[in-house]
């Protein structure tokens, strides 16, 4: 069945670069975190398998500066959307700085950095939010905690990728789309684009050049200042449609 275009509903696809005003480092420009550690040791279930005290140390760092980081200002245009528009965030970003800034409806592709589960029981999935852990800590659970059986609710390299199809959906229904602060070098994530139809309206906003998929206008520059204007034009043009 066909789906059928709504022009109330905006799709917002986020990468790291709209929570790079924050003050978290991005993965693969020439200050990315990829340039300065090994991904097979951090980001692979093989690497936490080898060395689990390492992978939760790392990603422990990154949950305690995420949490510590405030909204920037793409993030509040974003979440205002939500005024007069249903607005769907699509984020590859595992940080909750869209949460925390308003926005209501958060699809979280790669998974939540706040969050723990169980390495024996993947269904038991925690939020621990800026709470840290080592050795004499309490597990979320309430047990001793220990390493190799907690892992971040995160989704690693050769692993699959959550909400694939309702993200596919959602995008074949926006009227409008906004790609943002998104290398479009991750896949499956990336090829979810196809996915928009070839009427709406849809941008890409980035500081890295590069091709854009099909359709879209490119605006190159800083997300802080270029979506909070993009989001002004569509209130007002949400405005004059009234």
């Amino acid at each position: 069945m066909q789906s059928i275009l709504d022009p109330k509903l905006i799709v917002v696809f986020s990468g790291a670069g709209v929570s790079a005003a924050s003050g978290l480092p991005t993965f693969r420009d020439s200050a990315g975190l990829w340039q300065q550690y090994d991904v097979y040791q951090l980001a692979t279930p093989e690497g936490f398998a080898a060395n689990p005290e390492l992978v939760n140390d790392f990603y422990q760092s990154r949950r305690l500066a995420a949490a510590k980081a405030q909204p920037n200002a793409a993030h509040l245009a974003i979440a205002k959307l939500e005024q007069h528009y249903k607005v769907v965030v699509i984020t590859q970003n595992v940080d909750n700085l869209h949460e925390r800034a308003g926005s209501s409806q958060v699809v979280h592709l790669h998974g939540k950095l706040d969050e723990l589960r169980a390495v024996t029981a993947p269904q038991h999935i925690y939020s621990v939010g800026d709470t840290m852990f080592s050795a004499g800590s309490t597990a979320p659970d309430g047990s001793a905690w220990q390493a190799h059986l907690w892992r971040p609710n995160v989704v690693w390299f050769g692993e699959a990728v959550d909400h694939l199809m309702l993200a596919s959906e959602l995008l074949s229904r926006a009227g409008k789309v906004l790609v943002v602060g998104s290398s479009l070098q991750v896949e499956p994530a990336a090829s979810l684009l196809h996915s928009c139809d070839e009427t709406a309206e849809k941008y890409l906003i980035d500081k890295t050049s590069h091709q854009a998929p099909y359709g879209f206008e490119v605006r190159s520059g800083d997300a802080v200042t270029l979506v909070p204007e993009l989001v002004e034009y569509w209130l007002a043009q949400r405005c004059r449609n009234n």
